[in-house]
């Protein structure tokens, strides 16, 4: 379901009866994906996916790569991804040491 301002998308991964309109009637709301930030932002209830996934829920192949994004796809069918797992930076807030001075530069 696609949400947000003109040019300013956000989507929300709702799990929908396949004859509603793409932003229509939908059952509930399974997570976010918002692509403008660098990285995208996915936020999925993988409890929430992988429950409509084993009631028989067929995902498009958008909302299939986000859910292997997530982990939601390999816990349901229980073979591991083939995409790589992107980890976000270390956020322990240290920087990396400066660059020591070259003995004899002035």
């Amino acid at each position: 379901m696609r949400m947000g301002k003109k040019k300013q998308p956000t989507y929300r991964v709702v799990a929908a009866d396949a004859r509603s309109p793409r932003n229509g009637r939908f059952i509930e709301i399974v997570g976010i994906y918002d692509p403008r930030p660098d990285p995208s932002a996915i936020r999925i209830d993988n409890d929430k996916a992988v429950e409509w996934l084993r009631k028989g829920a067929q995902p498009t192949d958008s909302v299939r790569k986000l859910l292997e994004i997530s982990g939601a796809w390999e816990a349901f069918s229980g073979e591991p991804s083939t995409r790589p797992v992107l980890t976000p930076p270390a956020a322990s807030g240290a920087k990396a040491p400066a660059a020591e001075p070259v003995e004899g530069s002035a």
